[in-house]
């Protein structure tokens, strides 16, 4: 693969998501029916409160990536970006190359083709998995096991973006749930209106940014559009979906 066959279908995977207004957050009620669900026991509530209280954000036109980065595309970009994928797995699996490369690429790919790559926004990652009404997860409100390479149909390990299709996005944005956590650009801080135990700062993360979406390794409490958490180790898959505008 040739970095401008890359660079091609990089442009070719970016969905246009409609400037609107996106429910973020959860309400106590939601909250409470998450914390009480018999296969969520091991949730703490403190994980979920954090996403209290559901709000309305308004937020511009932008245009994101169908799919995370490809192992492979990652690897034939750091001919000129120098940064290589950090964790193993098949070339069309999502690529990791950890916290600070990752912004570091986001750079050189804006250096490389004059436009500006970036992370999404944790309000932006909502609004390319729920769109216009107030679905729970991507695909809907109910969860359903073999939509996302998580619960009970995970294969164990990264798989190639793209493997699981009924779990299509409002916008038709594929792995917003499973297969490898989603990085940020957005810090972790409590919502406006929070509830007073939920804390300023997650000291446990090993990074400050906010991820959404969870991985092969996780059940489907993380697959809801407004779970928020950090980075729960090193190591751990990390995918890179690109934002521009």
């Amino acid at each position: 693969m040739t970095l401008p066959d890359v660079l091609a279908q990089i442009e070719d995977d970016l969905i246009e998501i409609p400037a609107g207004q996106t429910v973020v957050g959860s309400t106590p009620e939601i909250v409470r029916a998450e914390i009480a669900a018999p296969d969520l026991s091991g949730v703490h509530p403190a994980w979920l409160r954090k996403e209290i209280p559901r709000h309305v954000v308004s937020l511009e036109a932008f245009r994101i990536g169908r799919v995370p980065l490809t192992i492979a595309q990652v690897r034939a970009l750091a001919t000129e970006t120098g940064i290589a994928p950090s964790l193993d797995g098949g070339p069309d699996d999502p690529a990791t190359v950890g916290v600070e490369q990752t912004f570091a690429l986001c750079a050189a790919l804006s250096d490389l083709t004059g436009r500006p790559f970036r992370l999404p926004t944790e309000d932006e990652w909502v609004r390319a998995a729920r769109g216009d009404d107030e679905r729970t997860y991507p695909w809907g409100d109910e969860w359903e096991e073999g939509r996302a390479n998580m619960g009970k149909a995970s294969v164990g390990s990264t798989c190639p973006v793209g493997s699981f299709p009924s779990g299509r996005s409002a916008f038709g944005l594929l792995d917003l749930a499973g297969n490898a956590d989603e990085l940020t650009g957005t810090f972790y801080a409590p919502y406006e209106g929070a509830p007073e135990d939920v804390p300023e700062r997650e000291t446990w993360a090993s990074s400050p940014y906010i991820t959404k979406g969870g991985g092969y390794m996780h059940v489907r409490d993380l697959a809801r559009c407004d779970r928020r958490h950090g980075i729960y180790a090193e190591g751990e898959p990390l995918a890179i979906r690109l934002v521009v505008g």
